[in-house]
This record gives C-alpha cells, structure tokens and sequence, in this order.
C-alpha cells in the first residue's frame, strides 16, 4: 500500500517523498487512518519501526486547515522522555510539515526558558516537550491547554521506567477532557495500562483502538550479534584492542553509569583514543554537540548511557556496543536497534561478566536463541561464565511482553488490533481504555 491511500494531503506525500519514503512500515499504515479518523489509539510497536512518522504524519493531516492560532496556546503534545528524543522528534514534524503552514518546536530542560517562552507566545501547533519542562512552563504561564486538541505518549514505557508517571499526570489533569490520546510504546506492561486508564478518566472518557506490531523476529536478521565474555577490570582495555585491532569505523558504546562513561573516555584516550561521553550530567548545548559531532562522523566512538542514547537515530551506523550487559531484555533489543536500520547490516557486541549471567539469560530467554560466542586471543577469562539457560526466568520478573490475549477487559465494547506473526489483525470487543 502506498502512502497515497492513506489519506495524506499533496504537501505532505511530497515531504516524505523528498526524504526518500517509498512504502509505509506496518505501523504506519495501520496507525496513520485510525488516528485521522479521531479515534484514541494505544500502539505497541519496536523501536525503528517508524512509528514517528506512524503519529506525527495523521496529525499534520488533521491540522492542515484554516485555524486562528491564540496566543500562548498549542494544539497537540508530544511528551517524550529525553531531551535528545524530543530534539530529534521535533525535527521529524519540522521534516514532514515543510510544505505546511503549521508551527512546531521542541521544550526541554538544561537549558534557558527565556527563548521557549518568547517563541510560546504566539502560539504552537505542534509542540515536542519533556514533562518537567513542560509542567516548568505551565506553571510559569508560558502556555495553556484549553485549546489543546491532541495528546502523544511517545516511549510510554521509557517514561515510566525512568520515573515520570507523576508529572505526567498532572501534567494530564490540566488537559481539556475534550481531546485525542495516543500512546506509543516498545512494550505494554501493567504500569504502562495504569498510566493509559488516567487517559480515560473523565466524563468525555471513550475507549481506544490498540494496535500491536509484531515483528517476525525480534531483532533485525541484518545485525551480527555476538559476546566476548570478559572479567570486569579487562572491559576497556578488551575495547581498545577490539577498536584498534579490527579497525572500527564508528561505534555507540552503552554503559550503565555516569561516572563510568566519563572514566572509560579516559582510559580510551591513554590507548590514543579519542572519543566522548554523553549523560545527564552534561549541559544541553555540550550534548547537542557531542551528538551531532557523533553524527557527522565526526566523532567515531560515543561512549553513551541508557538514558542519554534515547533520539540518537544515524541510518548508517556500524555497530553498537554493549561495554555494560543491560538488566532489561527490552533495552538489549532497544539498543542494538540503533544499527541494522533501513536494511543496512549492523553488529552488536556485548561484553558479558560473571556477574552477568542472569541478564544473558533473560536476554536470550527473550530473542529465543544463544548469541554467539567469541573468543579473543590475550584475554583470558578468570571467572568463566556458565553456558545459558534458554528457558531461565528470573525470580519475581514480569513478562518480558504480554500477549494481548491476557490484557484485561476494561470498558465497553470497541475495535481494537492485535498481533499476528506476519503483523496487525483487527478484532472486535477488546476492551482497553475507556
């Protein structure tokens, strides 16, 4: 199905061609007509998946009309949990609305409100923000939501991992009742439904559509995933020999902690290499730089934390590395997503510790397969990691994803998509918001 059918406007199939879109992903084609039709809509869909696109496009859509715009007022928000995501998104409606006379621009903190505040003041179609910056210039009076049509949840789970689900509700208790909720996540857990229920709350409450995009498989099959199993003290120097040795293009190294990151840069740089952190702890503008330095090429190996990498999106990106094994499956799947994108081949290395185990566990129980293992001449390991256990479940851990067969039911009747092993399927009286 190509885009045309989709019920996009001219000036929009002409921005997405001219960024080189031939065909809507699943997501995408599913998504785009139930928005446009109004409907309240919870998606579960992988990261690069395009599911930007999948919320940004049939908004734009239902925007493009004649509408006087009120000062300090905006028409839709798009909550994300990071500053780097809310920039990058902010560059996608920017992207796709070029042949439209709409506004957008992004909020976030780190860095001065004076020139958010002066650009609010007439007013914002579109606007990308983080919950505490938006709460910040809501309480500043910099904007209202009484005129606010559209609400996105983008990386719902993200959110609400990294402890937003507080703000985000007050931020909703401002919202006008009258309005669209449209929630995207990577993954639908209990906590992610909760945060979805507060949606519905209110007299104008109605249900939503939920669509599931599963994939065939859970990773890209153009990534080469492989482990070195190491001892702690010999992780940065295993990098440097990998880096040197096997002549590495460009690479997005994952760590846990802030002050690692800062400290594995170091002890790249005694090793002659150069290459730079990005955290929280940095300012907005160095972070900026650091990611478009990384960008261009630049800056050939970023030293990144979880957290930090969200909106870190490079088409052709080489590889990524996981110098710290993530606790989460989702975030190993969420991680190695950044390279292998638009049908380029990818790789990802993990570093696996004794100490790792249970995570590799979980990460292969997750993929459904054992992840290759290498070995590198000179580092030999103290403490050998067992072989995995393909069927392990750690103690006390929710499902890795939940199969929609078991959400329970919630409202009055309504159509709502799930998953098949080829993609969406439609069926009638499942109940989620409402």
């Amino acid at each position: 199905m190509p885009f045309s059918n989709l019920g996009l406007c001219k000036p929009i199939l002409q921005a997405i061609e001219d960024l080189g879109y031939t065909a809507p992903t699943p997501i995408q084609s599913e998504a785009i007509p139930i928005i446009i039709s109004g409907k309240d809509l919870i998606a579960t869909a992988q990261t690069g998946t395009g599911k930007t696109a999948a919320f940004v496009l049939p908004i734009l859509q239902v925007f493009n009309k004649d509408r006087l715009l009120r000062g300090k007022r905006i028409r839709a928000v798009i909550l994300t949990p990071t500053r780097e995501l809310a920039v990058q998104v902010a560059a996608n409606v920017a992207q796709y609305s070029k042949h439209l006379k709409l506004s957008s621009m992004a909020v976030y903190g780190g860095i001065d409100t004076e020139p958010q505040k002066q650009q609010l003041i007439e007013g914002i179609d579109i606007l990308v923000a983080t919950p505490g910056r938006l709460l910040d210039l809501a309480h500043q009076r910099a904007l209202y939501f009484d005129e606010l049509e559209v609400l996105v949840l983008d990386e719902a789970d993200r959110m609400v991992d990294m402890g937003f689900g507080a703000e985000i509700n007050k931020i909703i208790e401002r919202l006008p009742e009258a309005r669209q909720n449209l929630m995207f996540s990577a993954t639908l857990s209990e906590e992610v439904l909760d945060l979805a229920d507060n949606f519905s709350d209110g007299a104008m409450a109605r249900p939503a559509v939920e669509l599931f995009i599963s994939p065939k498989t859970i990773t890209a099959p153009n990534i080469n995933q492989w482990l070195i199993t190491t001892d702690k003290d010999k992780k940065s120097a295993l990098l440097s020999h990998l880096i040197k040795h096997q002549e590495w293009d460009q690479a997005l190294i994952f760590i846990e902690k802030k002050h690692g990151a800062a400290k594995l840069v170091d002890q790249l740089a005694k090793r002659s290499i150069v290459a730079d952190a990005i955290h929280g702890d940095k300012s907005q503008a160095s972070r900026e730089k650091i990611l478009a330095d990384f960008k261009s090429g630049k800056l050939k190996y970023l030293v990144a934390t979880g957290v930090a990498a969200r909106g870190i999106d490079i088409g052709n990106l080489s590889r990524v590395v996981n110098y710290d094994l993530p606790f989460k499956p989702e975030e190993y799947i969420h991680r190695i997503g950044r390279t292998g994108r638009a049908g380029e081949t990818g790789e990802a290395i993990s570093f696996v510790a004794w100490g790792d185990f249970k995570n590799l566990c979980a990460i292969e129980s997750r993929l459904n397969h054992i992840i290759n293992r290498k070995e590198i001449d000179g580092f030999t390991v103290r403490k050998v990691v067992p072989v995995s256990i393909l069927n392990f479940v750690r103690k006390g851990q929710p499902p890795q994803q939940r199969a929609l067969s078991a959400v329970k039911p919630r409202a009055s009747s309504n159509t709502n998509a799930v998953a098949t092993e080829n993609g969406p399927h439609i069926r009638k009286n499942k109940h989620i918001w409402g």
